[in-house]
């Protein structure tokens, strides 16, 4: 909910040269975008010719008017007109008449696009959704206000048919996970911040900095076509108001936090996210390791945030420019815990390999910085937007139990301790343009330039075994752990440094009776040019089997691992490489590669008849994918490289069966590249599970076709419902490989994977009230949203295929299963209730819900189930109270239900792998494999805007 501006006060232009003439002037305001400017409004003194319109800050001004008393009109397409009478003109002197209007429940036909004056209102991207022949959902800065959303994932799960998944960023659409959708920032690609993600965390990404998220879930050929669930673009504020600052600051607790009597994290960073660490000199012969093993006492974990925003416009160079600057600062942490049970490779006969009561303290935080400089002369404009995002995960992650029932710990006892930290940092330059040459010709273009490094510095693992194996409450010791990788401390980097630009050129022809133009083609380019470098240094401390190791606290293990117990003879530290005998012992793991998109698009649209327009194009792409490396699993290194050309067709149809009502038919061609973590054999180690990359992983191609019904009964209401079909060949897919180990890689499955679903949208207000006072009106209103997505999903699973392909042992339990990642129902709903007390005082109460259903995890192999994730409800409250003209008060409480979060490895229950030489046994029964609660979130904000 966006704040009253403060009516501002006109410097006055000079009188004028007849003595009887004066001057009116003022400021219009924009009810429904709380009373911020309402531009290209007509202004009339009526009974006359005199008359004037609002420029970009709902100015305006009506000079030479006659001496005498008159009524002032002013009128905008799709508002109430509003009548001013008695303004009295002087002699040489200015009347100044502020006035404010709000819309009117007129059909929403009759408001023209290019005449919507905020695109962050609910009202103007429904407009929006209504002309636009693509199928195209938008949020804006009003409906996220609404909701009390504070990250962009939470605001995107907020639309049909997506889902976020738990303990990340990443969502699903229809059912489609990240390396089927695109994140854009401005029409621009963002890199990953995470080398096993296609897509950077939707969850760094504060509301603060958006005008709108777009959600294109139908191809165009204008996008890249590295696509298949959304085109998910994410549009930074614009700001063309008058000059504002506002700062802000809230505070919470999770009561899963409050619930322990101590909270413990890491030895090393601080709270502020900006932590760093490097290997200590000669780390193999000597013990030069500072920081500690062992876990720190922290204080009091209170979630909190700081912003400062602020943003003002002017007219430069005598008026015929327009220059506005927005700028917004903010940093926030947060403090959450998880207590619960973790099991892993469970077996046919539902027998975890693994079995552990776990306890995760995590702190995280998030500082955002960006401005934005907006240039506009004439028909012509410039944009220069900078951000910059630090973002930390901080981790103590203690794991008690079976480390593995055949080997270490295997009647209990264990302990593995993880001390994890993450930093990630964003830098984004960009510089678009739109250049209006004539009313038919138009221009647009955009380049960017991103910069981001994620770190992992100085993860720290310790494992810890009972020294009597039938004692599982006895001392622990090192002497019976297996592995030397069981103990280790490990430094990772990845940078990812890309440039990309766009340039499109719009012609217009053929206009009709109205004067309007029927067609348009749009021909342009698009380009990527990425380098990728993942370097990680792992240092094994490799334990003797001795008789004299000592027993070790698991709280103390600095006892343990100094310099006098490595002069001891007590264990050695070494890297994949070697000791300190080997000379590039030192020489990281690494996997390097470059990708470079070059593309040229063409779009055909025309408009038929006024009721029937087509949008055809097509787009053909050049991908060059190279990537070298050097691991673990193949020290003497090696490369690859993946070199195609696609060609992608893509169709969108229109048919406004009335004013009010559209029905639109998209199709599509598009394709899904694998990711340079998913074609390194680098083997990346988690307390359950180890994953690498397959070099033989090749490229999907995906179908997609979209039919929706659209029923607009207001501008702030909508129906529709929609159908729609993926037809996905070469599925790339996570699978657990025939191995000791039961490691987990990326393949290629089978030959085609499936997804068809039907979805439903509905917005709509109940009441809408509204009471005129002498300067300013009451309103009180109740809203409701719903939207429902129901999907099926299916894949072919091919073992034959996996091993010809690649080499790897793949036996899959299914022959055909559902798409990971993939909920049958996706709903949302949220009700909204919002009142006026007085001109600066108002409340806001709103509850929202949303639910997916089980989805699959993890597919399951060699006779076991796939990995379920349990279907989860979400239901939260959100007041918002404006208490004065500046002062604003926010409470809000998240996750209300408090569901159990929870994982599990289903009974074998579908079609089968029959194949009699294979001779499988199947599961019978579930086992939970994951299992927490989040708690519940409570949160007070302040914000004071001056």
């Amino acid at each position: 909910m966006r704040k009253i501006f403060t009516v501002l006060a006109l410097v006055c232009f000079g009188a004028t040269f007849a003595q009887e003439t004066g001057t009116i002037a003022g400021k219009l305001l924009d009810k429904e975008s709380n009373n911020q400017p309402l531009p290209f409004a007509n202004v009339v003194v009526k009974g006359t010719t005199k008359g004037s319109s609002t420029d970009f800050d709902g100015l305006y001004e009506i000079t030479d008017v006659p001496v005498g008393t008159y009524t002032l009109e002013f009128s905008f397409t799709g508002y109430q007109t509003v009548e001013i009478p008695n303004v009295v003109v002087e002699a040489d002197k200015v009347a100044v008449v502020d006035a404010t209007m709000g819309a009117t429940a007129a059909a929403l036909e009759e408001v023209v696009i290019k005449v919507v004056t905020n695109r962050e209102r609910e009202e103007a991207l429904l407009l929006e959704q209504k002309e636009a022949v693509t199928l195209k959902t938008s949020i804006g800065a009003q409906e996220l206000a609404k909701k009390g959303v504070g990250d962009v994932a939470t605001a995107v799960s907020k639309v049909t048919g997506i889902s976020k998944q738990e303990g990340s960023g990443n969502v699903f659409v229809r059912g489609l996970g990240d390396r089927y959708n695109v994140t854009t920032f401005n029409g621009l690609p963002l890199p990953s911040n995470d080398p096993a993600k296609k897509n950077i965390d939707l969850g760094i990404f504060n509301t603060s900095i958006v005008e709108t998220i777009g959600i294109d879930k139908t191809y165009n050929a204008q996008n890249f076509g590295d696509f298949g669930g959304a085109n998910i673009d994410i549009v930074s504020k614009d700001y063309k108001g008058t000059g504002f600052i506002e700062i802000g600051f809230n505070a919470g607790i999770n009561t899963e936090v409050t619930g322990v009597d101590d909270f413990f994290l890491t030895d090393g960073p601080n709270r502020t996210g900006f932590y760093d660490a490097d290997i200590p000199a000669f780390p193999l012969n000597n013990y030069n390791f500072t920081t500690s093993w062992d876990r720190r006492e922290s204080s009091a974990p209170l979630n909190s945030s700081f912003s400062l925003k602020l943003g003002d416009s002017y007219n430069i160079f005598g008026g015929d420019t327009k220059l506005s600057v927005f700028g917004v600062g903010s940093f926030s942490n947060k403090y959450t815990y998880r207590e619960g049970i973790s099991r892993g490779g469970v077996t046919v006969n539902s027998v975890a390999n693994s079995d552990f009561d776990f306890f995760n303290y995590n702190y995280n935080t998030n500082t955002t910085l960006m401005g934005n400089l907006g240039l506009k002369h004439g028909n012509n404009k410039i944009s220069y937007n900078a951000l910059y995002l630090n973002t930390s995960s901080e981790q103590q992650q203690e794991f008690f139990g079976i480390i593995d029932i055949e080997d270490d710990a295997p009647n209990g006892g264990g302990f593995i301790q993880r001390a994890v930290f993450l930093r990630t940092q964003l830098i984004t330059h960009q510089l678009l343009g739109d250049h209006e040459i004539s009313d038919n010709f138009q221009i647009n273009w955009g380049a960017s330039y991103n910069f981001l490094e994620s770190t992992e510095p100085n993860r720290r693992q310790v494992t810890l075994v009972p020294r009597v194996i039938s004692e599982p409450e006895g001392p622990r010791s090192f002497l019976l752990v297996s592995a030397a990788s069981d103990n280790h401390r490990f430094y990772s980097d990845l940078i990812e440094e890309e440039i990309a630009g766009n340039f499109k050129a719009d012609y217009k022809f053929s206009k009709n009776a109205e004067d309007e133009y029927r067609g348009k083609i749009t021909l342009g380019y698009s380009g990527r040019f990425k380098d990728v470098d993942f370097e990680a240094t792992q240092f094994n401390f490799q334990i003797f089997p001795r008789a004299e190791q000592p027993n070790v606290d698991i709280y103390n293990v600095d006892a343990y691992f100094n310099q006098q117990n490595l002069n001891n003879g007590l264990y050695r530290i070494n890297t994949f490489r070697g000791t300190v005998d080997v000379p590039n012992a030192l020489d990281p793991q690494f996997y390097r590669g470059d990708q470079t998109i070059n593309a040229g698009f063409l779009n055909f649209e025309y408009a038929f008849s006024p009721k029937f327009t087509l949008l055809a194009g097509v787009r053909g792409e050049q991908i060059n994918q190279n990537i070298e490396w050097s691991t673990s699993l193949e020290p003497q290194g090696d490369e690859s490289e993946l070199d195609t050309f696609e060609i992608l067709p893509s169709l969108s149809l229109k048919y406004a069966v009335d004013e009010r009502t559209n029905l639109k038919f998209a199709a599509s061609k598009t394709y899904t590249l694998p990711q340079y973590k998913e074609r390194a054999p680098f083997l990346f180690q988690e307390v359950n599970q180890d994953y690498f990359g397959n070099e033989n992983l090749d490229i999907s191609t995906n179908y997609n076709v979209d039919l929706k019904w659209e029923f607009f009964p207001k501008s702030s209401e909508i129906i529709s419902v929609g159908v729609f079909g993926k037809l996905i060949e070469n599925p790339i897919n996570s699978i657990v490989i025939q191995s000791a180990s039961n490691d987990i890689t990326w393949v290629n499955t089978g030959d085609q994977a499936t997804a068809l679903g039907a979805e439903l949208e509905l917005r709509k207000t109940l009441f809408d009230n509204e009471v005129d006072k002498i300067d300013y009106s009451l309103k009180n209103s109740l809203t409701a949203g719903l939207n429902v997505a129901y999907m099926t999903t299916t894949q072919e699973l091919d073992g034959e295929k996996v091993l010809e392909d690649t080499g790897l042992g793949f036996i899959p339990t299914y022959t055909d299963t559902g798409i990971s990642g993939a909920s049958d129902l996706v709903a949302n709903a949220d009700v909204s209730f919002y009142n006026d007390f007085s001109e600066h005082r108002n409340i806001r109460l709103t509850l929202t819900a949303n639910y997916f259903s089980d989805r699959i995890f993890a597919i399951g192999n060699f006779g076991k189930g796939n990995i379920i994730e349990k279907g989860v409800p979400t239901v939260d409250f959100i007041a918002k109270a404006q208490l004065t003209e500046n002062i604003t008060l926010g409470l809000s409480a998240r996750n209300l239900l408090n569901p159990d979060i929870e994982r599990f490895q289903e009974a074998v229950d579908g079609d089968t792998n029959d194949d009699p030489s294979l001779n499988l046994n199947f599961q019978q029964r579930d086992i939970t494999v994951l299992s927490y609660k989040k708690g519940y979130d409570l949160r007070f904000s302040f914000a004071y805007k001056f």
